[in-house]
């Protein structure tokens, strides 16, 4: 097996159990594990591959719990600029119904490669209209395929659509699918793809997309038949609570809120996590404690559509399991997971200043302080690490400790933005001062980003690439 040593780093932010933070380290790394980590004159001095790391921070690779890759075809589109969310929705699905084979393995790798310059090593992707048009049907293989040329770690999320709107849903019925057809195809990517043993660069999860777009029976056989491949960790995932709209309608079609809508349909557990949960209240958070389910939070996405401010410290110190999402790229015009996990922490300090005085006292909000120290920068930089490998069901991945997976990434503290912090605190610098590039993101042993260049796809083509495409699939929605 191959060796890589990442040498004399300024400092280990491991996020392990304790927090270690190691300054003058070296991280010796054998096939895909961390082999060693400790002072650099402890360590190897040499291996098949040496990264000088002086006057870096290297952290864990950091997970990403919630994206819609192919919308980056329509980041800043006109027309839905400035709109909620179900309005949203209702400009975008007529393009995105014009979707091609090439244009999801294209948008997959731009978005994913965006997330490795800043340092993402895990992505989950929520692909959930699958168009068959003449350049052919819209498969998730378009976008595993993708993933394993680019080397992300991926958790591929068989999206679905089934109740368009004459049915009482949100979308056009051109893009929803026969369930039978769904589950049909979520079986065989499940074979096909998912990867269960340590270190698996795939994942497949079952990802109906919403309530209100898919019906209580594809919600219940979707969940049956991930749990039929007992102790494989095939997952569950959907869209829960995002704002108020979404809240309106559950008590309207169903009479329940969203919390107790997923309890009934057996979409609670520790094989489950919702996106957003903007909304979820105190009877929902103490479902979602109790049962472990997950939260994949997404500051960015949720005030850019003005969706409002999820309660994470409730959910945290209720013991809900919270990852960091970057969500889709039109619903968030970026995908940098660094600038994520700051927006994270800022959003949870004001929260605090638009809560009612009355609600401040934390007595009936699990106990929270609610002040600015609610929310630091290593909490927010765990949520993006360890918290969103238990989201996604991996204890391999999210911190950096002998055994664990080599997933890490390394920030040059001696760039403009780190300027007079990094000297005080390079973790807490990575948050509060910088938002930088990765100078080097490492995904399972493989260097995948060196010296700020991206060394598995040649970029500069895939943009263009890309850009064309988008111009494509607007004018083609344009002219139908």
């Amino acid at each position: 097996m191959n060796t890589l040593l990442i040498r004399n780093a300024a400092c280990v932010a491991t996020f392990d159990d304790t927090r270690t933070e190691l300054k003058d380290a070296s991280v010796f790394v054998r096939g895909h594990r961390v082999e060693a980590i400790g002072p650099a004159a402890d360590l190897p001095q040499t291996a098949d591959e040496v990264i000088d790391a002086r006057g870096h921070l290297v952290v864990p690779g950091l997970v990403n719990t919630h994206h819609h890759m192919y919308q980056s075809l329509t980041r800043a589109i006109p027309g839905v600029q400035d709109a909620e969310l179900f309005s949203w929705l209702h400009g975008l699905y007529p393009i995105w119904a014009g979707l091609t084979p090439e244009m999801v393995r294209v948008s997959t790798q731009v978005a994913m490669a965006e997330l490795l310059l800043s340092g993402c090593t895990t992505s989950s992707d929520h692909l959930y209209i699958y168009p068959n048009g003449p350049h052919g049907q819209v498969r998730l293989d378009d976008s595993i395929e993708a993933a394993q040329q680019i080397g992300m770690r991926f958790v591929a999320t068989r999206g679905s659509m089934s109740v368009g709107q004459s049915a009482g849903g949100l979308p056009p019925d051109a893009v929803v699918e026969r369930e039978d057809a769904i589950l049909k195809d979520s079986q065989r990517l499940i074979e096909q793809y998912h990867r269960s043993e340590h270190g698996a660069m795939v994942n497949v999860a079952l990802a109906p997309c919403s309530p209100f777009s898919v019906s209580p029976a594809l919600m219940k056989q979707s969940a049956e038949l991930a749990r039929s491949f007992k102790g494989q960790g095939v997952r569950l995932h959907t869209h829960l609570a995002e704002n108020d709209h979404d809240i309106a309608y559950s008590r309207e079609k169903f009479n329940k809120t969203p919390a107790q809508y997923a309890q009934e349909l057996g979409w609670l557990g520790d094989d489950v996590w919702h996106a957003h949960c903007v909304k979820l209240d105190e009877e929902g958070i103490s479902l979602f404690a109790a049962t472990r389910t997950g939260v994949a939070h997404c500051p960015c996405s949720n005030m850019r559509l003005a969706s409002g401010i999820a309660p994470v410290r409730r959910m945290l110190n209720a013991g809900v399991p919270v990852g960091l999402g970057v969500d889709g790229s039109a619903s968030n015009d970026g995908a940098h997971m660094v600038g994520e996990a700051r927006q994270a922490l800022l959003l949870a300090r004001v929260g605090r200043a638009l809560m009612p005085p009355e609600q401040r006292d934390g007595r009936s909000f699990f106990g929270c302080d609610l002040g600015p120290a609610e929310m630091t920068a290593r909490d927010a930089l765990t949520i993006a690490t360890r918290g969103g490998a238990q989201v996604l069901g991996r204890a391999d991945i999210g911190h950096l400790s002998p055994g664990m997976c080599a997933d890490l990434a390394l920030f040059d503290l001696n760039t403009l933005g780190f300027a007079g912090g990094a000297v005080h605190d390079p973790v807490a610098s990575l948050l509060l001062c910088a938002s930088p590039q990765a100078a080097y993101t490492v995904v399972n042993g493989r260097v995948v980003v060196r010296q700020g260049q991206l060394a598995t796809v040649e970029l500069g083509p895939l943009v263009e690439r890309h850009n064309r495409l988008a111009v494509v699939l607007a004018q083609a929605a344009r002219s139908a």
